[in-house]
């Protein structure tokens, strides 16, 4: 894994680490420890599984507060390990994948994983982002019942209404609900609090992501690719070169 120049790691990196639990799902040895041995460093508590069935079972017995996940594993694959940890707790995952492939990350995106990295990585830069989604979902937390977080948000759309429970965390569209990620609804709301305004992936990077740095846009554009797929191609708008719009079907938004 590369070892070279990295981009500078979110703001507070490495803070609120000490106590936190990560578990390290990774069928190569050298990967696995190296890995361990960092996020220990940074004051993680670290278990470590080398297959599917392990990092399923470890998940449950030790809670963790994020998970890194090896798409590749033996016993079932970790698509199948993030579909049954999520179920069973929502808890944020950091996806690596072998393959610099749009459509594996998209399915992983799909199955509840909130960012990942393609093998070769950066070892500060995956440490960095681990410490990004921690320190998200503790955000998260604090925010519930402030008024930052407080209010629902309504949009006309082209079936109906898409609605935005801040205080729920929850959407629906047309009446339906639809299931996101921490991840998608936090991008979502940073999207739809200023509709019809390009937000560039840099500022959604740093915003939602807690990552300020032009390396990781390809994680915004999946992302928005995964959101369209769930809640309709018609309510993001890409500008090309620049970033992305929400788009609401008429002028009416309440909340």
């Amino acid at each position: 894994m590369s070892t070279g120049s990295t981009p500078a790691p979110p703001r507070g990196a490495g803070e609120g680490a000490a106590g936190r639990t990560a578990v390290v799902v990774e069928d190569e040895p050298t990967i696995a420890d190296a890995v361990a041995r960092r996020l220990r460093a940074e004051g993680y508590v670290v278990e470590t599984a080398a297959d599917g069935p392990g990092g399923v079972e470890l998940c449950e017995r030790v809670s963790p507060d994020v998970v890194v996940l090896d798409v590749m594993l033996p016993g079932f694959d970790g698509l199948e390990v993030c579909r049954r940890v999520q179920a069973a707790r929502p808890v944020p995952v950091l996806m690596l994948t072998a393959r610099d492939d749009e459509t594996d990350k998209l399915v992983g995106l799909g199955v509840g994983a909130d960012d990942y990295m393609t093998k070769p990585f950066s070892m500060r830069e995956l440490v960095a982002r681990v410490n990004a989604l921690v320190r998200r979902v503790e955000r998260a937390r604090q925010l519930v019942g402030t008024p930052a977080a407080a209010g629902t948000l309504v949009f006309p759309v082209a079936d109906g209404e898409l609605v935005v429970d801040r205080d729920q965390r929850r959407v629906r569209r047309a009446g339906t609900e639809v299931h996101l990620t921490p991840t998608e609804f936090d991008l979502l709301v940073c999207l739809a609090g200023s509709p019809r305004t390009v937000l560039t992936r840099e500022k959604l990077l740093e915003d939602v992501w807690d990552w300020a740095d032009a390396s990781g846009t390809r994680t915004v554009d999946s992302h928005v690719k995964a959101l369209r797929r769930k809640l309709g191609a018609d309510l993001v708008r890409t500008v090309h070169g620049v970033g992305y719009a929400f788009e609401p079907a008429g002028d009416g938004t309440t909340g």
